[in-house]
C-alpha cells in the first residue's frame, strides 16, 4: 500500500457536522427558551464562523470562541440568557450527534480491512469529540485520535503534526496521509508539517495558489484508489 497511516479531520471529512449541529442548537433553543428559526440560526452561524475565523488565525483561544458566541449571540437577540449555562447544554448535546457522512462508514471498513491504520486529527472541543467519537459507528475503525487540546497546539500548527506522529509508531512523511476538508487548517497544516495531503472538497470550492494539493476528491470512495 501507498500510504498505511491515514490522518482523517473528524468533521465535514468523516462527519456531516451540520447535521449534528443542528440538532444541537435546536436542543440548546428549547433548554434556554430561544426561538429556534432560520433567522436565529442564521445569525448564530455566522457570529460563530466569524469566531472559529478567528481561531484559525491564531487571535483567540478555543475557550474564548465557544463562549463568546453565545454572548454575542444572545446580546444580539435581545436576550437575557446565561451564555455560560447555554453553551454547556449545546456543547453537552452536540457530545451525543455523531452522523457519518455518505460513504464514510463503508470507505473506512475497507480501509480498515486492506491494512490501513486509521486516525483523526481535530481540532475540535475535546471532551465533545471524544464523546462523538465513542458513539459513533466508526469508533471501531479508529486507531487513536489526536485533539489539539491535548497535543498543546492546533491545526495547522506543524507542531500539532509533529505531536500527532510522535505517537503513531512508524509514522512519517513516506507513508503518512492528511484527509480533510479545510484548506486552511488540513491541507495547510499538512504543508507545514511536510506530509502529503489529499483534499475532500465534495462543493467544489476553488483552489488557493499557496497550498499544495497531492490529491483531490469529491466523494470519500475516490480514496480507495489513492492510498
Amino acid at each position: 500500500m501507498k500510504y498505511s497511516h491515514l490522518l482523517f479531520d473528524a468533521d465535514d471529512t468523516l462527519f456531516d457536522f451540520p447535521k449534528a449541529d443542528d440538532q444541537a442548537f435546536s436542543i440548546m433553543c428549547r433548554l434556554h427558551q430561544v426561538p429556534d428559526t432560520q433567522e436565529t440560526r442564521d445569525l448564530y452561524h455566522r457570529i460563530n464562523q466569524e469566531l472559529w475565523s478567528a481561531f484559525d488565525r491564531r487571535e483567540v483561544s478555543k475557550d474564548f470562541v465557544t463562549l463568546e458566541r453565545y454572548v454575542r449571540f444572545f446580546r444580539a437577540l435581545g436576550l437575557d440568557r446565561d451564555a455560560t449555562r447555554a453553551n454547556r447544554d449545546y456543547l453537552k448535546a452536540l457530545g451525543r450527534c455523531n452522523v457519518p457522512l455518505p460513504h464514510a462508514e463503508a470507505v473506512c471498513r475497507e480501509l480498515v480491512r486492506r491494512g490501513h491504520k486509521l486516525y483523526i486529527v481535530t481540532n475540535a472541543v475535546a471532551s465533545v469529540q471524544r464523546s462523538r467519537l465513542e458513539r459513533s459507528v466508526l469508533a471501531e475503525l479508529i486507531t487513536d485520535a489526536f485533539i489539539s487540546e491535548d497535543a498543546g497546539a492546533a491545526k495547522p500548527d506543524k507542531a500539532y503534526f509533529d505531536y500527532a506522529l510522535a505517537r503513531i509508531p512508524g509514522a512519517g512523511a513516506e507513508n503518512c496521509l492528511v484527509i480533510g476538508d479545510s484548506l486552511a487548517t488540513d491541507i495547510r497544516g499538512a504543508n507545514n508539517a511536510g506530509l502529503p495531503c489529499c483534499w475532500f472538497n465534495p462543493h467544489g470550492k476553488a483552489r488557493q495558489g499557496d497550498i499544495t494539493i497531492d490529491y483531490e476528491i469529491t466523494d470519500l470512495r475516490q480514496l480507495l484508489d489513492i492510498v
